[in-house]
């Protein structure tokens, strides 16, 4: 009788199929036990909440398609029948979603509903119910989307047309047929929801998963690389990440899957992609992700991949600044991890807050983005967010600089000034806490408004409602500047800024009386306090010893009179040179990152034996990625 064959999970066999230890289980409940004092887990009535507001939506779906339906003469009995059907995806779905958290949801409809009738019918539909708040449609995003809270909970609610007559309530989306006649915008909003169920599809244990990503997650956004728009991995690249080392330890818990992805992905050699299956053809004329066909797919420097159908890179927005970031928090935690595993620390030091303005860097560059109304500063703010990756990327192209990192959030203010020339100082880098007297300002949120559309009233720091004739809203992000430390050059970066600038003037919807773009040059120490927590101390001017030098006659030091009478420009000129040199003198040794300590005798034999599996891995991804040339053609709608 012989034995079952295990099943191979991904592209290459696993590395171990071993069961965990007992002190592995340990660690596990450590972990477990750490999670749900960092709040990472909701209660059983919340999660039940969102089931019945989720049930609440598919019959709001329901109406919805059958009032359009009816609206286009269509007979009653069809329009009945036409269905319409509600899909989760995100956090939720892969179920590692925590208190607070919002539902991303797909609307699915049947043919005869198209994306304006989406926004032309749905809001006001959702206006007439009580339990909606905060309803904010936004149609020119990358992804159109309706934002809105249901019974307290945030919806953020994407349509989705299939080419079929009716929508039953059991439809899945596993069929590739079913993509057919979808254009680019339609084909992202159905693989949001394709590529998760993918991922759940292709992972041993599903509660593992969970597990390791619930930890990776918090990790990753407490150490500020989870933003995909700025150039760090968003959740599904994360989610992606830990679903390949799943499949590598089928039979691992949580924290050793952890464990090992710090290892593994630490030394992965870049840009070997990442991918939990082999990439597929399929029906449509659409772009598939194949280097060796298209050069854009060459450029991307850690490519991660989509199980769904057509595969795509999900990581395609990371940069060599955020990839260096990235590669130094994987080893600070690979080796905060090892010491885990050996009982040396606690799990609590894996998930510490980042540093990035209290230690980070000496010099940030501050991008303000400032309107004169909520609505307009909530798509004006994004869009120069959406930006701010190309901003890092050309000043990576200075010789001058090492590293360019983007915090990953920006910073949201209202200001109340009494006149116009306050209002400009304030758009023009006021907000950063120069020059602002008699001017008060607030930390607002602009995703957040009444049920009709207002921002909600802010107070100042002695709990008064703050007042002003004219009203400024800002919102600041911020990369910080790693100098190279062999530069004997003068720190320029006027080119990427106005290359910036003029970028963010040529957005479509730009308007020079309402939007402004500044941005400012700042040390550490001048940094506005709102970029502080509670707890953290912003950087101290640091002070220099004055050398007391015995003054000497211009001929016992060797200069005649001539050469001592210089001009005033030139004698600035000297000085600006010195400051500098003293400023790169410094700035030898800074990194965006603190060091790290050398990891045990232990640790680093495992760490060697990790190595040299995740290489054999890595041989064997590169004969799994290949894409029939054939089937991979260049358009990208159908």
């Amino acid at each position: 009788m012989t034995s079952e064959t295990p099943r191979q999970w991904g592209v290459t066999p696993p590395i171990s199929t071993v069961g965990p230890t007992e002190a592995e289980n340990s660690v596990n409940q450590a972990l477990v036990e750490e999670l749900k004092r960092q709040h990472s887990f909701e209660t059983p009535e919340e999660s039940q909440r969102r089931v019945q507001v989720l049930g609440r939506l598919q019959q709001v779906t329901e109406e919805f398609v059958m009032a359009v339906c009816t609206a286009k003469g269509m007979p009653e009995s069809v329009a009945s029948s036409s269905g319409g059907k509600i899909f989760t995806f995100g956090s939720y779905r892969l179920g590692v979603y925590g208190p607070g958290s919002d539902i991303d949801t797909l609307l699915l409809c049947p043919s005869p509903i198209h994306r304006p009738d989406f926004f032309q019918y749905l809001p006001p539909i959702l206006s007439k119910l009580p339990e909606v708040t905060e309803l904010t449609p936004v149609l020119d995003a990358f992804v159109p989307i309706i934002k809105f809270k249901f019974s307290g909970i945030s919806i953020d609610l994407i349509f989705a047309r299939l080419n079929i007559a009716s929508v039953p309530r059991d439809l899945t989306l596993e069929d590739k047929n079913l993509l057919r006649g979808s254009d680019e915008v339609n084909l992202r909003c159905l693989n949001g929801t394709r590529v998760t169920d993918e991922i759940l599809q292709l992972v041993p244990r599903i509660g593992v998963f969970r597990g390791a990503l619930r930890g990776i997650k918090l990790w990753a956004q407490r150490r500020a690389i989870y933003a995909n728009v700025v150039g760090f991995p968003g959740g599904v690249a994360w989610a992606m990440l830990v679903a390949r080392i799943c499949q590598l330890y089928p039979q691992a818990v949580s924290a050793v899957v952890i464990s090992k992805f710090f290892r593994i992905l630490g030394r992965w050699t870049w840009p070997q992609p990442v991918m939990l299956k082999g990439i597929e053809d399929g029906p449509l004329n659409v772009k598939v992700w194949n280097p060796r066909i298209y050069a854009s797919d060459r450029h991307h420097l850690m490519p991660i991949i989509t199980p769904a159908y057509p595969s795509m890179c999900a990581t395609h927005n990371i940069t060599k600044s955020t990839k260096e970031i990235i590669m130094r928090e994987m080893n600070r935690a690979a080796e905060i991890v090892d010491k885990i595993m050996l009982g040396q620390e606690e799990w609590s030091a894996l998930f510490k807050k980042h540093e990035f303005f209290t230690k980070g860097y000496r010099y940030y560059l501050a991008i303000v983005a400032a309107s004169k109304d909520p609505d307009s500063q909530l798509l004006w703010s994004g869009m120069v967010e959406s930006k701010l990756r190309l901003l890092v990327m050309n000043m990576e192209k200075l010789d001058t600089i090492s590293l360019a990192h983007p915090f990953n959030k920006g910073f949201d203010k209202v200001h109340y000034c009494h006149s116009d020339e306050e209002a400009e100082k304030i758009a023009k880098g006021g907000c950063l806490g120069k020059n602002v007297e008699g001017i008060k300002s607030v930390t607002t949120d602009l995703g957040k408004k009444d049920a009709v559309g207002n921002s909600p009233p802010k107070t100042d720091e002695n709990g008064e409602v703050a007042q002003g004739d004219i009203k400024v809203w800002t919102t600041t992000y911020y990369v910080g500047i790693e100098v190279h430390p062999n530069t004997s050059k003068r720190l320029d970066i006027s080119w990427p800024c106005m290359e910036f600038y003029d970028l963010c003037r040529n957005w479509a919807q730009y308007n020079e009386d309402m939007h402004s773009i500044h941005i400012d040059l700042t040390r550490n120490f001048e940094l506005p306090m709102d970029v502080f927590s509670e707890g953290e101390v912003r950087p101290t001017k640091p002070m220099r010893k004055k050398k007391v030098l015995k003054k000497r006659g211009a001929e016992e030091a060797g200069i005649n009179n001539e050469d001592n009478q210089l001009d005033g420009t030139t004698r600035n000129a000297a000085k600006r040179q010195v400051s500098f040199n003293s400023l790169t003198q410094q700035q030898q040794g800074s990194g965006g990152v603190p060091g790290t300590q050398t990891p045990t005798t232990q640790a680093t034999q495992v760490a060697s034996q990790v190595a040299a599996a995740a290489q054999a891995i890595q041989q064997a991804t590169a004969q799994a990625t290949v894409v029939n040339p054939t089937t991979a053609q260049t358009t990208a709608s159908v």
